[in-house]
C-alpha cells in the first residue's frame, strides 16, 4: 500500500469483472507495438521468392520460440497451460494460413510483414464476427501469432513486458497469452483492460495465476497515467486511481476480509453445500478444455455441468471427424471421470458461424438457425456428435444436453436418433436432457420434460430472448439484465408447474453468490459455473 495520501484528485474507473480479487500498485501502460512501419512496404516480382523464404524463416522461428515456450511452462506451471501454445504452433503453421499469406505477397507484390499483416487480421476477423466468447479469443490467438511472426522479421527480440516492475497494476488495451506469461514471470499485482472476454486466455491465465483482472474500461490507456497509484477491486469490477487516504484504509479493509473469506470457502470447498435447513445444492462447473476441468475438480466441483465442446470446432476448415471429437471431448473429461458430467450438442448456428461454413448467412440470425435447429439442418454435424457421446457413455457418467429447444419435436427428434442407434450398436443410452433458453419453453415445460430426462436453465439466452437484447450489443446493454425480477419469475413460474423437478441453472446468474439464496427458492438444485467461482458459490450456499 501507498505511504501517504496522493494530493492529485482520486479517479474512479468501472468495467467487468474478468479475474476475481483485489490489488494494488503503480501504473505500467502497456501499447501494442503490432504494426512497425518497416516491415510494410511494395516489392518487384524479382523479390517474391525472397520475402516467401523471409516469412517461412519466420514461421520456423516462431515456432521453435512457442515450443521453448510451451516446455518451460510445462515444467514451470501447468501442462495444461502449455497447450494453448503448442496449439499456437499448429496455427502458425497451418497451410491454409501460410498459403494465404504466399498468396497475398505474390498476387499484391507487398513485403511479408504487409501480408502477415493483412492476412492475419482478415483471420482475426472471422472469429471476431463469432458471438461465441470461445471464438473470441482465437481472434487473440490470431493478433498474437501476428505479431510474433511481424516481430521476427522485424529483428525484434524484446517484450515490453519484460520491464513491467514487480507489484504494477498494469493497464492496456488487452492482453494476449504471450503477454499473460511475462506477468507470471513478474508478478503484477492486477490488471484494467479495455477489451477481453471471460472465456479468453487472458482470463485462463489470469485466474490462473490469481490475477485480479477488470476488463471493460472504456480508454484506460487515457484513464490512467503511467506511474499513477492504482487500486484495483476486481470481485467490484472497479478501480481508483491517485486514490486518498481514506480510500486506501478502505481497500486495506477490503483486502483483509477478502483473504479471511477466500482461506474459509477454499477450506470447506471440498464439502457438500449444504443450505441451513439442510438441503443438498449440487455446484457443477462450466468447462470448455481439459484444464478448466482439472481447475473444477480441485476446486470441489460436484460434476461438469457444462461442457461446450464448439472449441473442438472452432479454428478449422473442416468439422472433426469421429476419431479426433472423440479425443477432445476424452481429454476435456478425464480430469472428472468419478463425476458425472453434462455435454451439450453443438451450440452454433448463422449468429456463430463456423469457419468452414462461412456461407451460411441470415436476415435475422438471432431467431434463426441456432443450437439443435442448426443441428437438424446439417445431420452429418448431429450424428458425428451422437455416435461419439454414445460411446464415450461406456467410459463416463455422460448427460446430454439438447440446446435452444423450443417445441417438443427438438427433443423427440434426438431421441428418436439415438435410440436407432442404441438399437444397432447395443450401447447404453444415455440420459438426456433439455436447455431451458427461450420462454416458451420455460413456460411449456410440462409438455417438454415428457421427452427429457432433466431440465437446464441457459439464463444468458432466456435473458437475451426475454427482454429481445443481444447480449454482445452495448448499445442495448441496459436492457440485458439476468436478475432481473422477470427471470426470477420465469423460474418460478416453471417450479411451480414441475414442483418436484431437479433444476439446473447453467449461465451466468447461478455465478454470482448474491444469486443462489433466490435461485434455490425458484426450485433450483443444480448450480454449474466457471470453476474459480465453485468455492464462493458453495459457500453462498451455506449461508443461504
Amino acid at each position: 500500500m501507498q505511504d501517504k495520501a496522493s494530493d492529485k484528485t482520486a479517479v474512479t474507473l468501472s468495467g467487468r469483472m474478468l479475474s476475481p480479487g483485489l490489488g494494488s500498485g503503480k501504473a505500467f501502460l502497456y501499447r501494442d507495438i503490432l504494426g512497425r512501419s518497416d516491415e510494410f512496404y511494395d516489392i518487384e516480382e524479382t523479390d517474391v521468392i525472397d520475402e516467401i523464404a523471409r516469412f517461412t524463416k519466420a514461421v520456423n522461428k516462431v515456432s521453435d520460440d512457442l515450443k521453448v515456450l510451451a516446455d518451460s511452462i510445462s515444467n514451470e506451471m501447468d501442462d495444461s497451460l502449455s497447450d494453448v501454445f503448442y496449439a499456437h504452433i499448429t496455427m502458425v503453421q497451418d497451410n491454409s494460413l501460410t498459403s494465404e499469406v504466399e498468396k497475398e505477397i505474390k498476387e499484391e507484390l507487398v513485403s511479408a510483414g504487409t501480408a502477415v499483416k493483412t492476412v492475419f487480421r482478415r483471420w482475426e476477423r472471422r472469429f471476431q464476427r463469432m458471438e461465441m466468447e470461445i471464438a473470441k479469443h482465437k481472434a487473440d490467438d490470431v493478433h498474437d501469432l501476428a505479431r510474433r511472426l511481424i516481430g521476427s522479421l522485424a529483428g525484434v527480440r524484446f517484450h515490453a513486458l519484460e520491464s513491467l516492475p514487480e507489484d504494477s497494476v498494469l493497464i492496456a488495451r488487452r492482453l494476449l497469452p504471450s503477454d499473460t506469461i511475462f506477468l507470471a514471470r513478474r508478478n503484477a499485482a492486477a490488471a484494467l483492460l479495455e477489451y477481453g472476454g471471460a472465456g479468453s486466455h487472458a482470463a485462463l491465465f489470469a485466474r490462473e495465476i490469481g490475477l485480479p483482472c477488470i476488463t471493460g474500461v472504456a480508454n484506460v490507456l487515457e484513464a490512467v497515467t503511467e506511474g499513477a497509484f492504482t487500486l484495483v477491486n476486481a470481485d467490484a469490477a472497479e478501480a481508483i486511481v491517485d486514490p486518498d487516504q481514506r480510500q486506501q484504509q478502505v481497500f486495506k479493509a477490503q483486502y483483509e476480509q477478502l483473504q479471511q473469506d477466500y482461506q474459509k470457502a477454499r477450506k470447506c470447498a471440498l464439502k457438500p453445500a449444504l443450505t441451513g435447513a439442510g438441503q443438498h445444492i449440487k455446484v457443477y462447473a462450466n468447462v470448455v478444455c481439459a484444464e478448466e476441468t482439472q481447475q473444477a475438480v480441485d476446486n470441489g466441483a460436484d460434476g461438469i455441468g457444462l461442457y461446450r465442446i464448439e472449441q473442438a470446432y472452432l479454428g478449422r476448415q473442416t468439422p472433426p471427424d469421429a476419431a479426433t471429437l472423440m479425443q477432445e471431448v476424452h481429454t476435456t473429461l478425464e480430469p472428472a471421470k468419478h463425476l458425472p458430467v453434462y455435454v451439450r450438442l453443438l451450440d452454433v448456428g448463422a449468429d456463430k458461424p463456423l469457419p468452414f461454413m462461412e456461407s451460411l448467412r441470415e436476415t435475422n440470425p438471432a431467431l434463426g438457425l441456432r443450437g439443435i435447429r442448426f443441428l437438424h439442418a446439417y445431420p452429418d454435424l448431429l450424428q458425428t456428435q451422437l455416435d461419439v457421446l454414445l460411446q464415450l457413455n461406456a467410459e463416463f457418467d455422460l448427460h446430454i444436453l439438447v440446446p435452444m429447444v423450443t417445441l417438443p419435436e427438438d427433443m423427440q427428434s434426438v431421441r428418436k436418433l439415438l435410440a436407432q442407434q442404441v438399437s444397432a450398436t447395443q450401447l447404453s443410452l444415455p440420459k438426456i436432457g433439455t436447455m431451458v433458453e427461450t420462454p416458451a419453453a420455460a413456460l411449456s415445460l410440462p409438455e417438454l420434460s415428457r421427452h427429457a430426462d432433466f431440465l437446464s436453465f441457459g439464463t444468458n439466452d432466456l435473458t437475451q430472448y426475454t427482454f429481445a437484447a443481444d447480449r454482445e450489443n452495448a448499445d442495448v446493454e441496459q436492457y440485458f439484465n439476468d436478475a432481473h425480477e422477470v427471470i426470477f419469475r420465469l423460474l418460478d413460474i416453471a417450479h411451480k408447474d414441475l414442483p418436484d423437478a431437479q433444476f439446473s441453472v447453467c449461465g451466468e446468474l447461478a455465478g454470482r453468490a448474491e444469486n443462489v439464496s433466490r435461485l434455490i427458492k425458484c426450485g433450483v438444485t443444480t448450480l454449474s459455473v466457471a470453476p474459480p467461482l465453485i468455492p464462493a458459490v458453495k459457500q453462498a450456499v451455506r449461508e443461504s
